[in-house]
C-alpha cells in the first residue's frame, strides 16, 4: 500500500548551546550558498561557463581546508551539501524557465537548514541532531502517526526569531480520493463568505478588521523610524507578524479546485485554483 510524503510542522525552544549551534549551522550554509552563487555567476557573465554542482561540492571542499573558513568544518556537513543541491536545482529552474534567477540569502530572514537521516537520530519519539548530544525541545502540538520515522528534518529560524521543525514522513494512512465525476459552484456572498451549489455555507470569520488595526498601527511606527538605524531593521519584524505576541489559535484554510466534488478540502489538483485562507492571532 502506498502512501504519501508528509511534513509535520512544531515549534521548538533551543537551549542557549543548542541555538548557537544552530545559528553557526544556518551561517555556515548561508555562507556556503553565496559563495557558489557568486562563483557560478561570476563564471557566467566572464567566462561564458556553467558550474554544476560537481564542480561546486569540489570547491567547498577546498573552503573547508582553508583556515580561514576552518569554522565550517565545526558544524554537519548535510544542510551545507543539501544548501548546493538546492542552489542547482534554482539554476535547474531558471535555465529551464521555470524561476528567476537565484538570489543571495541574507541574514535578516532567518534561514533554514536541512538534515537528512545521517545527519540525526530519532529515538524514542525524541530528534536528536548532529554535533548534539541533547534532544530538541519540540512543542509536540501533535503526534506523529504511528509506525513512521521522519526522513528529513528541516529547521527553519524565522525573521521574528522563532524556531520551528519540520518532520517529512512517509505516512500510509493517506490514501489518493477516488475520481468523482461531479461539479460544485460557487457564490461569493455577504452575510456568508461562500455559498455553494449543494447548499453549503462558509462563514466569514472577518478576522481582517482586528489584524489591519494592528498592521496599520504597526506600519505608522515603522514610518517614524530613521533609515539605516536598529529599530528600523527589527521595525518590519513586527509589520510582518503585528499580532506575535497575541495567543494562539486556530487557523482555517482550503483550496477549491475547478470541477472537483470535494472543493472544501486541501488539496493539489489540477487546473486553476483559488485558495482561502483565515488566521487568528498567534
Amino acid at each position: 500500500m502506498e502512501g504519501m510524503e508528509k511534513a509535520f510542522k512544531y515549534r521548538f525552544y533551543p537551549t542557549p548551546e543548542q541555538e548557537t549551534l544552530l545559528r553557526r549551522t544556518l551561517g555556515c550554509v548561508r555562507l556556503v550558498y553565496n559563495r557558489a552563487l557568486a562563483f557560478r555567476t561570476e563564471s557566467w557573465y566572464q567566462k561564458q561557463e556553467r558550474v554544476g554542482y560537481a564542480q561546486s561540492s569540489a570547491m567547498l571542499t577546498e573552503w573547508k581546508r582553508d583556515e580561514e573558513l576552518s569554522f565550517l568544518n565545526e558544524v554537519s556537513c548535510v544542510p551545507i551539501q543539501q544548501g548546493l543541491r538546492y542552489l542547482q536545482t534554482a539554476f535547474s529552474n531558471f535555465f529551464a524557465g521555470r524561476a528567476s534567477y537565484p538570489n543571495f540569502k541574507k541574514k535578516r530572514n532567518g534561514g533554514s537548514a536541512e538534515f537528512t537521516k545521517s545527519a540525526f537520530r530519532y529515538r524514542d519519539g525524541q530528534v536528536y541532531l548532529a554535533k548534539s548530544a541533547v534532544a530538541l525541545p519540540i512543542r509536540w502540538s501533535r503526534t506523529l502517526p504511528k509506525g513512521v520515522e521522519p526522513s528529513t528534518i528541516t529547521v527553519k529560524l524565522e525573521p521574528s526569531g522563532r524556531w520551528t521543525v519540520s518532520l517529512l514522513v512517509d505516512d500510509q494512512s493517506i490514501q489518493p480520493l477516488p475520481p468523482i465525476d461531479r461539479a460544485v459552484g460557487l457564490d461569493a456572498g455577504i452575510t456568508s463568505l461562500i455559498t455553494t451549489s449543494d447548499g453549503e455555507k462558509i462563514a466569514n470569520p472577518k478576522h481582517f478588521a482586528d489584524g489591519f488595526k494592528r498592521l496599520r498601527k504597526a506600519q505608522k511606527a515603522l514610518s517614524r523610524k530613521q533609515k539605516g538605524s536598529f529599530n528600523r531593521d527589527r521595525a518590519p519584524v513586527e509589520v510582518l507578524h503585528p499580532n506575535r505576541r497575541s495567543p494562539p489559535s486556530t487557523a482555517c484554510s482550503f483550496t477549491v479546485a475547478p470541477r472537483h466534488p470535494n472543493a472544501n478540502h486541501c488539496s493539489n489538483f489540477g487546473g486553476d485554483r483559488i485558495s482561502f485562507s483565515f488566521h487568528r492571532g498567534r
